[in-house]
């Protein structure tokens, strides 16, 4: 027993609109334990959304229709589903009723063409639209199959789903179980490598683990079914941290943890500080570490160093040094980091130089070529060299690299509170 969903409109296929319905009823479904494996987006197009029902409709028992709803001639998909099945449209005067009201209350008058929203298929029963104006359908056109229509608008089907369809769907013995999901969170580790590490866990049936990357990170989902969370839980549990200990260092958190909030609490623990010196991210390390509430407590802020003359006259970089290495080099990074922690007085200093591209890059120093410097509590300095390289774009190579840059941080911190292995390669060295 499992559900599909089908997302209707062109506009999501042409990219204008983000099909945020799909996830959301996604989410929902796990809730309810419901498995789904499909997921559809077809445009307004009856013989395309009818050649999708014929597939859905053999393989699932329940249909989720989002989208098509509305009263202009391209909302297909009421009166495509009931020419499918070979139904008769029916208009309902309590619908026509209750569009006429809401327009009322709008100080407007409805619409002629708005009448279409009150024709269903004959048989179905209305899924009630408390704030908009075109209802669903829950229908049944043959034995073993469930049919939901919900119009594309998210905050009203998010309404409908819950008010109407969840206790339909409980009333018909679904929601028995649930599907509860953790996802342990990965960095400085590729995808491939970290499969290889868990591979055995991947033939788990109950809690199942899956790898999945974006964005330089990678996760691993534990997913596990059972009656209630708690009992998901301890299913999960176990698992997870097995896979903790497999991994070591690239693990950072889980679900919806970020590099930033777990340095700051890292940090925020041990009563130290941080600053930071950036050049190719301007400032966009700052802003992630700023993102977490009572960030205050443990960053104090940074330099954004474009140009090098900020980079000598502020944080102390030798005139000689950018000459003979450039500014995208581990010994600028180094300096700009020891600079900033001296400049700032705090525990941590922590820089970025790099070649964001799409331009500037040479044969030597590619694109995608960053140097993360970390000057400790000892003012000992480790530099760490990046190359993300040309292909992730120049807004994703600022990303990865703000983000490299607090997890050379976190690890060091960690090493520090638990020492453990899987550090990165770096050069340390003495600078006051």
């Amino acid at each position: 027993m499992s559900a599909e969903i089908i997302c209707v409109g062109t506009e999501m296929l042409l990219g204008d609109i983000l099909n945020s319905n799909a996830q959301y009823l996604a989410q929902q479904l796990a809730q309810l334990g419901i498995p789904h494996y499909y997921q559809t987006v077809v445009g307004d197009n009856p013989d395309r959304l009818k050649e999708v029902i014929e597939i859905a409709a053999s393989r699932v028992q329940i249909l989720i229709f989002t989208g098509g709803l509305g009263p202009t001639p391209d909302d297909l998909t009421c009166e495509t589903i009931a020419d499918f099945f070979g139904a008769p449209l029916i208009e309902r005067a309590d619908i026509v009723e209750d569009i006429t009201e809401k327009f009322a209350q709008r100080g407007r008058v409805m619409s002629a063409n708005n009448r279409k929203q009150a024709l269903i298929p004959q048989g179905a029963e209305i899924l009630p639209n408390p704030t908009g104006t075109a209802p669903g359908i829950i229908w049944q056109p043959r034995p073993g199959l469930t049919i939901f229509t919900f119009p594309g608008v998210p905050s009203e089907m998010y309404r409908m789903w819950t008010e109407t369809a969840v206790p339909f769907l409980k009333s018909q013995g679904w929601g028995k179980e649930i599907i509860y999901s953790r996802s342990l969170r990965f960095w400085g580790i590729g995808e491939s490598a970290l499969a290889e590490k868990v591979a055995p866990y991947f033939n788990l049936t109950n809690p199942t683990v899956a790898p999945y990357a974006g964005k330089g990170e990678v996760r691993l989902r534990i997913s596990a079914k059972a009656t209630d969370a708690t009992t998901a839980e301890a299913l999960i549990t176990p698992i997870e941290k097995q896979l903790i200990e497999i991994a070591g260092l690239d693990y950072y958190g889980i679900d919806n943890d970020t590099l930033a909030a777990v340095v700051g609490n890292l940090l925020k623990s041990a009563g130290e500080t941080l600053s930071v010196a950036e050049s190719c991210t301007g400032g966009g390390l700052g802003q992630m570490l700023t993102e977490t509430s009572g960030s205050s407590d443990y960053f104090w802020g940074g330099v954004i160093s474009y140009a090098n003359s900020v980079k000598i006259g502020l944080l102390g970089v030798k005139p000689e040094d950018l000459e003979e290495f450039g500014a995208v080099s581990a010994t600028v990074a180094e300096q700009m980091a020891i600079g900033v922690k001296n400049r700032l007085s705090t525990t941590w200093g922590l820089s970025i130089t790099g070649i964001a591209g799409p331009t500037g890059g040479t044969q030597t120093k590619p694109v995608g070529l960053v140097y993360i410097g970390l000057a400790g509590p000892g003012n000992e300095v480790i530099s760490f060299e990046h190359r993300f390289g040309t292909i992730r774009g120049r807004s994703l190579i600022r990303y990865v690299s703000a983000n490299a840059a607090l997890d050379n941080l976190r690890r060091q911190l960690q090493k520090r509170l638990v020492p453990q292995g899987g550090s990165q390669k770096s050069k340390v060295k003495s600078q006051n």
